[in-house]
């Protein structure tokens, strides 16, 4: 006999208390944009993979390392997508809306990456993400944290978790910076990992994001940005400082935060959590205002996050079970026809309602309290309703069958 097929490395089934929690949170999440203004889009799972490849960076580990790439039956390159802001800013230009901003995003849904799997985290992941993509001050950065921090609080989670912002500066601030590193750098260049060699030529500030431990070291005595900001880009910095401190959203300026792809721009940011040990973020973007112009749309200013749906279950308290179903119970031959109708009257009425498949009406009410359902009407004789908590029952009406469940 053939042994079972199992789920493939980095993949899982979302079953039970799993899968009730994922929905949590993504129900929360689209409850909680939706105050913000924030709409729902769905994008394709695999894109050109020029899509990914343009925008996230050539010296990215996304890109070298982790993408799923391959060519389709036609030879087109496509790449399941390993992130959702590059998809959300082609499908902007692509639907005709850069020239109707502000526009609000809310998406939710599958990411896929190449590497090794750990504690919440899965080659096939989930993300909640929002992008806000049009505006060009520092409160439209403050909102869209503010948005990420009001979801940690009503999933019960933001006493967990702390908010770490840094500045990346704008692109005078940024070469200035850059040009600094490379400096710091290139005289520990012996030192450096293989990958921020490589780095070091192409994208100094990346190797700040190193997961190398020699580099790590390293990063902790190079030069901070803070040093190297223009006028322009310190007070967008301050004006986040301050907006954040209306809406009453508590935070820690960490100067190393570079966030991982190569587009962003002023303002990064994530929150991190101890409790999962050291894979902490759980929450985290930035603005990145030249993406949409590098994907070939016009100059369209964007900020926005993306948090692992994973993660965030594993954070939660599992949320109250649902109302315990009806159990619909013919008890006699012939009464399952009127049975039927009475399962569709507490359906089209609201109630959670099951009927057993086959059985005498002995068997169905024994598995309807297996099943946990709270009550059982019984059809035969009339209408009866039995309470399967307490084992009272009482003659019933149809048409005063759902008031009563629902009362």
């Amino acid at each position: 006999m053939a042994s079972p097929l199992q789920p493939v490395r980095g993949t899982r089934d979302l079953i039970g208390d799993d899968s009730v929690r994922f929905a949590h949170v993504v129900e929360t999440a689209r409850r909680v944009t939706a105050l913000y203004g924030f709409s729902e889009w769905q994008t394709p799972i695999f894109e050109d993979t020029r899509v990914f490849s343009r925008t996230l960076g050539e010296t990215s580990d996304v890109v070298t390392k982790e993408m799923y790439t391959f060519d389709d039956r036609g030879g087109d390159s496509v790449t399941l997508r390993p992130e959702g802001t590059a998809g959300i800013c082609r499908a902007l230009i692509t639907n005709g809306l850069t020239q109707t901003l502000p526009q609000k995003v809310f998406y939710a849904g599958p990411m896929f990456r190449y590497e090794r799997p750990q504690k919440g985290r899965y080659r096939q992941f989930h993300q909640i993400g929002i992008e806000l993509l049009g505006p060009s001050v520092a409160l439209a950065d403050a909102e869209v944290i503010a948005c990420g921090w009001q979801i940690l609080n009503e999933l019960g989670i933001a006493g967990e978790v702390v908010l770490n912002i840094n500045t990346l500066g704008d692109a005078a601030s940024r070469d200035a910076y850059r040009a600094a590193l490379v400096r710091y750098f290139s005289g520990h260049a012996a030192a450096l990992s293989a990958d921020s060699k490589t780095r070091l030529e192409k994208n100094p500030l990346r190797i700040l994001d190193s997961k190398d431990e020699g580099d790590q070291r390293l990063a902790a005595d190079a030069p901070l940005i803070y040093e190297h900001l223009t006028e322009e880009a310190a007070g967008f910095y301050k004006d986040l400082k301050a907006a954040l401190g209306v809406f009453g959203v508590p935070f820690t300026e960490n100067p190393r935060i570079v966030r991982g792809l190569d587009y962003y721009n002023h303002t990064a940011f994530e929150f991190v959590t101890t409790a999962l040990g050291a894979q902490g973020t759980v929450l985290a973007g930035g603005r990145y205002d030249g993406l949409v112009e590098q994907m070939g749309g016009p100059n369209v200013p964007g900020i926005g996050w993306g948090a692992g749906i994973e993660r965030l279950s594993m954070l939660i308290v599992a949320p109250k079970a649902a109302a315990r179903p009806v159990a619909v119970i013919p008890m006699a031959e012939g009464a399952e026809g009127q049975a039927l109708e009475i399962l569709r009257a507490l359906r089209a009425g609201g109630v959670a309602a099951e009927i057993g498949y086959q059985g005498n009406a002995k068997k169905r009410l024994e598995r309807a309290n297996k099943s946990g359902a709270g009550f059982a009407v019984l059809v035969g004789d009339g209408i009866k309703l039995k309470n399967l908590v307490d084992g009272s029952q009482q003659d019933v009406s149809l048409s005063s069958l759902v008031p009563l469940l629902l009362s």
